[in-house]
């Protein structure tokens, strides 16, 4: 039994250091000494990145939180029309990709697009020096097209938040007479601050990772010039250094969120009872929920969604190509690996933790589960650094067994992508996986040893069928995951191999939305399946 313990005592420490490799090889390869491309960089236009990207995470945090937070605390505390049909069409922009909407919306806003051109025919305006018009492709529009798709983040903890909150609190504060807003400012608030805090850093980080819409808004910051280094320059040291800059700030943020919070000790039960306390919203205020609550829902999905429909049906004989179903058949092969790989290598860390309760056994699941906080153009980066290195070395092996030349075989390959979507979303399915066996009771372990039941048997014949739907949703949510990630995509793909993302992104960016919008929908589609289990969760737990 102790050889094989041992077994899984290996698997999961050296999967585990597999999982964390890219990030290891980002520092080393960072640490090595500066390059004349490098140099060139910080002495010319490194700081001008580092303060747009600044800009950008706090602009585009900012503005999800003024749309988040007042729409979170309208849906869990006041009662408005439609509030069952708006609670989950709240997070629907999620499903949407930030370049998709950052497209439309420039279509739209541009100098020749329908909406200034209305604007020149009412006032009979001749060009632009007639009248001022916000510039769309900059950096502040790239905040809002982000915040508008990010905001669900803030919505979604800080309702959740607001929901837990101890009636008896807020039957007080209704007793000493105070107004909803002070209610709001002085408990509500105070007590979602954890939650709020959580959710600023999730939009900071995908703000910082985001490469499709700085890139069409033309916001160099600090990933376009990960992006640009690469294969601008061809320079994958100066582009460990920058994704090392990254790193570190993401680091940052993480660390600034727990350490806001790091005296906060809050002691409170959900609602007790089936009472309904929320406040009942009459005339000008209940319609101006309603117009916040449903605007944000049409500005950020409905009319996005809407536009790429009218562009897929007048253009579908067009859009439906071979090409576009061998890059759609691309992405279901590398994300059907991707996921099963993942879920694999969950159920290792997961049973090798119950199977050993000591505390070190948590360690291999964390550590598979830093590539989730990592950008994918990072990512890439770390990734290529020992997929390059370990083709160098077979090569030279075979080379010199008089084998021949095998050529790229990780890095050149479907594997480069497979092995990143594998360490960007292995927290995904370690997470799900968890928490379905954190419900099998241990008794079923000890009569299983009884029994007679070896580890794997164990596993195969009592733990698989009780969390077959923990993996399946695993497996699913890595594969939708895996469907929609551009940026990793963007750099590791083999030559003449798109995914969806990469073919969305290459139509849009020549100025072809027509051609791009069929399989931006797909990627919609797919990408509203974890939304609704989502929201399903939240509707089963309150």
């Amino acid at each position: 039994m102790k050889e094989r313990y041992l077994c899984w005592q290996t698997s999961g420490w050296v999967f585990s250091l597999l999982l964390v490799l890219p990030i290891l090889a980002i520092f080393y390869t960072a640490a090595g000494e500066s390059d004349e491309v490098f140099s060139h960089l910080m002495d010319t236009v490194m700081a001008t990145y580092t303060t747009n990207t600044f800009l950008l995470v706090v602009s585009t945090s900012v503005l999800a939180l003024l749309f988040g937070l007042p729409a979170a605390w309208i849906m869990a505390m006041c009662r408005i029309p439609g509030e069952r049909v708006l609670q989950w069409a709240m997070v629907l922009p999620l499903a949407m990709p930030g370049y998709i909407v950052g497209y439309i919306y420039t279509d739209w806003l541009d100098y020749a697009g329908p909406v200034q051109i209305m604007l020149r025919d009412w006032f009979g305006w001749q060009n632009y020096q007639d009248y001022w018009f916000p510039d769309i492709r900059s950096l502040g529009g790239a905040s809002l097209v982000l915040a508008l798709v990010l905001y669900p983040y803030i919505y979604l903890l800080a309702r959740a938040a607001f929901m837990e909150q101890s009636t008896s609190l807020l039957q007080s504060a209704r007793l000493l007479r105070c107004s909803p807003w002070e209610s709001f400012r002085r408990i509500s608030l105070p007590l979602a601050r954890p939650s709020i805090a959580v959710s600023l850093s999730l939009v900071a980080m995908e703000t910082l990772g985001d490469f499709g819409t700085v890139s069409y808004f033309a916001v160099n910051t600090l990933t376009t010039a990960v992006y640009d280094t690469w294969l601008g320059y061809s320079n994958l040291n100066a582009a460990a250094k920058i994704s090392a800059i990254m790193l570190l700030a993401i680091f940052l943020l993480i660390s600034a969120e727990r350490f806001s919070r790091r005296k906060q000790k809050l002691f409170q039960q959900e609602f007790e009872h089936g009472d309904d306390i929320r406040y009942p919203l009459n005339g000008v205020k209940k319609w101006a929920a309603v117009i916040w609550c449903w605007g944000l829902v049409a500005f950020a999905f409905v009319l996005p969604l809407l536009q790429l429909s009218y562009y897929a049906w007048h253009y579908f004989a067009a859009s439906w190509t071979p090409e576009f179903q061998q890059y759609g058949l691309n992405s279901l092969k590398v994300s059907l690996m991707a996921a099963a790989v993942a879920v694999v290598l969950a159920l290792i860390f997961n049973f090798y933790r119950r199977l050993d309760g000591r505390r070190t056994t948590v360690v291999p699941s964390r550590i598979s589960s830093l590539g989730y906080a990592v950008p994918g153009t990072v990512l890439a980066i770390g990734v290529m650094i020992p997929l390059t290195g370990a083709d160098h070395l077979l090569n030279d092996t075979t080379i010199a067994l008089g084998l021949g030349r095998p050529g790229l075989v990780f890095s050149g390959t479907m594997f480069a992508i497979i092995f990143a979507f594998v360490v960007r979303f292995a927290a995904v399915a370690v997470g799900s996986i968890e928490s379905s066996l954190a419900k099998i009771p241990p008794s079923l372990d000890m009569a299983s040893k009884t029994m007679g039941y070896a580890s794997i048997q164990m596993l195969r014949r009592v733990h698989l069928p009780l969390i077959r739907r923990g993996c399946l949703i695993a497996g699913l949510l890595v594969f939708i995951e895996s469907m929609k990630e551009l940026n990793a995509a963007l750099l590791l793909r083999p030559f003449n191999f798109e995914t969806l993302a990469t073919y969305v992104f290459n139509f849009a960016s020549d100025e072809q939305l027509e051609m791009a919008a069929l399989p931006a929908i797909l990627l919609v589609i797919v990408g509203l399946i974890p939304l609704v289990m989502v929201n399903r969760s939240l509707e089963q737990k309150h």
